[in-house]
């Protein structure tokens, strides 16, 4: 089985640029060229004030950055560790996208498939982040009670193009929130993976998942930017 043919590459990266770009208002969005980085997303507040926090923060580290404008993986990886994947629940993502498979694997198969995982997502991301230009995200009403620890945060992006909807689920952690999913155009991530995952361990075990993942990483590794 092809990995690359197996996980879509436009899918994977427009799913990374709205994890990037998505939830913003029009307002953060145009303040954020010349506003200060926002603070990290601070306790007590709404699922789609945090996802607005993450944003503007990003966005304000982009477009400062000339080198991550011109294709500096490297340094696009950097700020994704810090700008998003703090904020990411991958143990439930990871655990969602293997599905049942999950509960057969080892405790040190899970944790290859979530440092896997993690891995393609962050290479995906990265090389997504110098694509924030001028995107316009119109931020739907959350519809959600005070009480709710789970809630789906709508957004639609406006650009060059047909409009793209884009929707996260977001958890309640302790006093902040975290993402365990996004929704792009009708077709969650995790699902996406969950069809292809599950037909490669059929055909060659959770150890073959395992060693996909790390040839598809070790490829976007040594892939140079375009």
């Amino acid at each position: 089985m092809n990995i690359s043919h197996t996980f879509p590459l436009a899918f994977l990266r427009s799913a990374a640029l709205v994890l990037a770009v998505a939830s913003v208002s029009p307002a953060v969005l145009a303040q954020a060229t010349t506003a200060a980085p926002a603070e990290a997303p601070a306790s007590g507040q709404t699922a789609d004030i945090f996802v607005k926090n993450i944003t503007a923060d990003l966005i304000s580290t982009v477009r400062g950055d000339k080198a991550i404008q011109s294709g500096d993986l490297r340094k696009a990886i950097a700020v994704i560790d810090t700008k998003i994947l703090p904020y990411v629940n991958f143990q439930r993502m990871t655990a969602s996208a293997v599905g049942r498979n999950w509960r057969q694997a080892t405790p040190e198969q899970q944790k290859r498939l979530q440092e896997e995982f993690r891995t393609l997502l962050t290479y995906t991301y990265a090389g997504a982040v110098a694509q924030i230009k001028d995107q316009v995200v119109e931020f739907k009403p959350v519809r959600s009670r005070p009480e709710d620890t789970e809630v789906i945060v709508r957004s639609l992006v406006r650009g060059k193009g047909d409009p793209v909807q884009i929707d996260y689920r977001v958890e309640k952690a302790g006093d902040s929130w975290k993402v365990y999913d996004v929704n792009v155009l009708g077709a969650w991530l995790v699902e996406t993976y969950r069809s292809s995952f599950a037909q490669e361990v059929s055909a060659s075990g959770v150890d073959g998942l395992i060693a996909k993942l790390a040839e598809r990483n070790k490829a976007l590794a040594a892939k140079k930017p375009s």
